[in-house]
């Protein structure tokens, strides 16, 4: 779990990757003879009984420096990637982070570029709104919606959907499900009664996670991680 891939100087929520740093991290995978692919393309080579050396790589909020950044880098590790966008801010920025920085959002033509490199694009949102305090209302446009506005973007049906800032509950899953989303992603802290592909756990990945930090992660998931149903 990735969001911004930028200089990291300023960074009060840890949220920020160096481009040197992912590299050193994409290196690691693969050394270790593991591919970092999209959601999607990781949870079919599961249903097919394969994927054991795949590792499914997501970037949260469709920060604009994917495309200029991590773009570049996953391309010369032969990575694919996950890139989950706000289609109610593009081109804005993430104004939900009151301590900032100002970091600009992807607009249209940036998320269609990014597909266009290969990179599944699924949605976040519209607005990065914990889904878990909304009315039913807010809940349905924020899920479906962003879904018919991405799909008007890229041409491409959107598969996977990701939970603002982790928070999932039953009636937001029951929500990403009926939207027709095949997938969503959560956290590592998503409650334990909730498992299965609509709530897959993911790790996140920081500027501190250097070899043995990523080691060390990979072993606690491994070993910690939920069994998670249908997957």
């Amino acid at each position: 779990m990735y969001h911004s891939v930028d200089d990291c100087s300023h960074d009060p929520y840890r949220v920020t990757v160096s481009p040197h740093r992912l590299d050193r991290q994409l290196t690691w995978l693969r050394r270790r003879g593991l591919r970092g692919v999209g959601v999607h393309e990781l949870l079919a080579a599961r249903a097919r009984g394969e994927g054991q050396h795949l590792v499914g790589l997501t970037f949260d909020d469709g920060y604009a420096d994917f495309v200029t950044h991590a773009l570049p880098l996953l391309h010369r590790h032969a990575f694919g990637a996950t890139l989950f966008v706000l289609p109610g801010r593009l081109g804005g920025d993430n104004a939900w982070d009151p301590l900032g920085p100002r970091k600009p959002l992807l607009s249209a033509d940036g998320i269609r570029q990014a597909a266009a490199a290969g990179i599944e694009i699924g949605s976040h949102g519209l607005t990065h709104r914990d889904l878990t305090r909304t009315d039913d209302a807010r809940l349905r446009a924020e899920v479906s919606d962003s879904r018919a506005l991405l799909y008007d973007v890229t041409g491409a049906h959107i598969h996977g959907f990701c939970y603002p800032y982790g928070q999932a509950d039953h009636r937001t899953v029951e929500a990403v499900r009926e939207a027709g989303y095949s997938y969503a992603c959560a956290t590592a802290t998503t409650p334990g009664d909730l498992t299965g592909p609509y709530a897959l756990p993911r790790v996140h990945i920081g500027e501190r996670d250097t070899a043995w930090r990523l080691h060390l992660k990979r072993h606690l998931h491994r070993l910690h991680r939920r069994p998670v149903d249908g997957v």
